[in-house]
């Protein structure tokens, strides 16, 4: 019998999409990771770390992070949180048989192990800070709840989720820091407003960000982003806007 690790529907049968996008980062190694996407200034003293989901770097992914760069003065950080493993397969998507459904499960109950994801933020997060710099973290899908998770350290500054996998208001008993929320229509809604509901009450409460973005799929601001689609590409450029000013916020 399989173990189930995340029951997101849409996360688990939505492909990536191809791009052409050019990443204007470069890859370096930082923190103990031997492949880290960077972008961004260096001399500044912002920094945001980026958990992809489980296609790894992807065009999209690093689209939005070079957005973030330019709009925050930022240097973003995206570590290979999966090395020496590769990321999932894309010729396991979507994982319509029980082989390949098995295989899906198998890696988020493995590479994409939670609680060492967690830890690995932490440690390219203390790297950071050791630069001086305020560092806030952010992820996508597997990456969203990863991000979630370190928000109950208080020396982050703050934490987004985008379109995240594995959404449950139990998140919210020990969060410590303000926390960015944007699910698109395939999260369950109902545990996204459990989740607002319970972090409205913490004493960071007013520099929460969410917002629920109902015309797009899971994925749309990732490797599942389709920018050619009309839709996908507006609450793209909206999600990274909403995201700046949630960091811009925070750091005023």
């Amino acid at each position: 019998m399989t173990t189930i690790h995340n029951s997101n529907t849409a996360c688990c049968s939505i492909p990536p999409v191809q791009s052409s996008y050019q990443p204007k980062g470069s890859f370096k190694s930082y923190a103990g990771f031997e492949k880290v996407y960077v972008t961004g200034p260096e001399g500044t003293d912002r920094a945001l770390i980026a958990v992809f989901d489980i296609f790894g770097f992807w065009p999209q992914t690093q689209q939005g992070a070079d957005i973030l760069a330019s709009t925050l003065g930022a240097k973003i950080v995206m570590p290979d949180f999966f090395h020496p493993d590769p990321p999932f397969s894309q010729d396991d998507y979507p994982p319509n048989t029980d082989e390949k459904m098995g295989r899906l499960q198998a890696f988020f109950g493995g590479p994409a192990q939670i609680e060492k994801a967690v830890g690995n933020v932490k440690k390219v997060g203390a790297a950071l800070k050791g630069e001086g710099k305020r560092v806030g973290v952010y992820g996508y899908c597997w990456g969203g709840k990863v991000a979630t998770l370190v928000g109950s350290d208080p020396s982050f500054d703050a934490v987004a989720a985008i379109h995240p996998a594995m959404l449950d208001v139990a998140d919210a008993v020990n969060l410590a820091v303000p926390l960015g929320l944007f699910p698109s229509k395939d999260e369950p809604i109902d545990e996204y407003e459990k989740l607002v509901k319970a972090i409205s009450t913490k004493p960071f409460a007013s520099k929460n960000a969410y917002k629920l973005y109902s015309t797009v799929h899971h994925g749309w601001a990732a490797a599942r982003a389709n920018l050619d689609d009309p839709e996908n590409k507006k609450q793209y450029e909206d999600v990274y806007g909403t995201l700046a000013g949630f960091f811009q916020a925070v750091w005023a």
